[in-house]
């Protein structure tokens, strides 16, 4: 695994201007064989300038010691060597100075010129001598060998350490672009992992929603009629009128318990803070999909699963509720059409659950449901009156998990319409959804 750019940070340990400890010690050896050097070159040097020695070996050591500042300041490095070039020392110094700066991220107009200051200095001085040498005669040779061994010796002091210098720096650059490329692929990875399990978790949480107003949807109704039915019972029973009441009163408890025990199970399932986490031992929610399926096709009896309810099964649906006490009007506006099954199914959704509260919240009150076919849309409207207080006292206290009106609300959303749900002016209630045709 690469390091990023912080533990890049926390790496540099060494002193001063070095990365690393290592670093430090390299330069310090090299910067005191350079000042040996120098020192020991000084002496000549001080002999044919006509100075003391230790002036010339004091001088040889100074500009020997400048090599410890190769990493911080290689151009004062390399202008120092050729400084000194003339005094014929300062080999080791040349040479580290020109590969630091061939080396260094500075731009290459700048390496260029100090090299080929180094390479003319080397060249003169070289070429100085060499004819010195001949004018001594201490070198017997051609008048060629002069031009040929200045250029020689330049390019070989010059050329070697700049090149190897290019290439070093040209793979420091490799390296380091290889390894922001490793870390910046490292995040987006990290990143992309992040947002999988983000999606991966919407996903579930969408799935138990879906799940949770869908069972919402197709038991809740039914349970809600069986026990205003068995309240009826109660309240009607005449030939035998304890067996009736015990009777109505278990249909009325088994009621509440199964709504109950529904809230609990929608609760869990929206939340998602209780058991199913998508574990290998809890219940997949495939298979809750499935009962939830089959628990719809059996509700609405002679329609399958997959085509679930549409608009002309509203008359059957107020009827239900007719039957059980409450007194309701159909209105239906413009001239009926079909409409896709998503669109059906979530307007009689709507209507089926607003009815519903109705009689948890309302029992006995006069409701209204109003439809209007439009050009791109349909409208839909459930409001009751305020019920009576005699039908508030005898009604049969239906448990509530609050999760009706959330279900509608999402249903007409996910479709593009808008939702509107609240009290009236009169102390009723309304529930009013608009949803696009298409």
């Amino acid at each position: 695994m690469t390091t990023t750019g912080e533990d890049d940070t926390r790496a540099l340990t060494g002193p001063w201007w070095w990365a690393r400890w290592r670093s430090a010690v390299l330069d310090g050896g090299l910067a005191l064989v350079s000042a040996v050097e120098c020192g020991i070159e000084g002496i000549p040097f001080a002999r044919d300038a006509g100075i003391p020695p230790a002036v010339g070996v004091a001088f040889g050591v100074l500009a020997g010691s400048m090599l410890l500042l190769r990493r911080k300041w290689p151009i004062v490095v390399v202008l120092v060597s050729i400084a000194i070039a003339p005094a014929q020392m300062g080999f080791l110094l040349t040479v580290g100075g020109l590969y630091t700066l061939a080396a260094s991220e500075l731009p290459r107009r700048i390496i260029g010129s100090l090299a080929g200051m180094s390479l003319v200095a080397t060249l003169v001085v070289t070429f100085v001598r060499a004819q010195q040498d001949m004018t001594r005669g201490e070198m017997d040779v051609g008048g060629w060998f002069v031009p040929f061994i200045s250029i020689t010796a330049s390019l070989g002091v010059t050329a070697p350490p700049v090149l190897l210098g290019l290439y070093v720096g040209a793979r420091r650059r490799l390296m380091e672009s290889l390894r922001e490329r490793a870390d910046s692929l490292e995040r987006e990875l990290q990143l992309l992992a992040e947002r999988a399990e983000e999606r991966a978790e919407w996903a579930r949480n969408e799935e138990r929603t879906r799940i949770a107003r869908e069972m919402h949807d197709v038991v809740a109704h039914r349970v809600s009629l069986m026990v205003v039915h068995a309240a009826a019972l109660q309240a009607v029973a005449r030939k035998d009128p304890e067996k009736a009441v015990r009777n109505a009163a278990l249909v009325g408890d088994m009621g509440r318990q199964a709504l109950t025990e529904l809230r609990e199970m929608l609760g869990v399932l929206r939340s998602g803070d209780g058991g199913v986490r998508g574990g290998p031992s809890e219940v997949p929610l495939a298979a809750v999909r499935v009962a939830a399926a089959a628990a719809a096709s059996r509700a609405v009896g002679e329609e399958s699963a997959e085509a679930g309810p549409c608009l002309s099964e509203l008359d059957e649906l107020i009827g239900q509720s007719a039957a059980a006490g409450m007194v309701v009007r159909l209105s239906v506006e413009g001239e009926a059409r079909s409409y896709a099954r998503q669109v059906e199914q979530t307007a009689y959704r709507v209507v089926q659950e607003a009815l519903t509260n109705v009689h948890k919240h309302a029992a006995g009150a006069k409701t209204h449901v109003r439809l209007a076919h439009r050009v791109s849309e349909i409208a839909m409207q459930v409001e009751n009156e305020p019920p009576s207080e005699a039908a508030s006292a005898s009604s049969a206290r239906l448990p509530s998990g609050g999760n009706g009106l959330v279900g509608m609300k999402e249903r007409v959303s996910a479709l593009g319409g808008v939702f509107v749900s609240g009290p009236t002016d009169a102390g009723g209630f309304r529930v009013s959804a608009v949803i696009p045709a298409s």
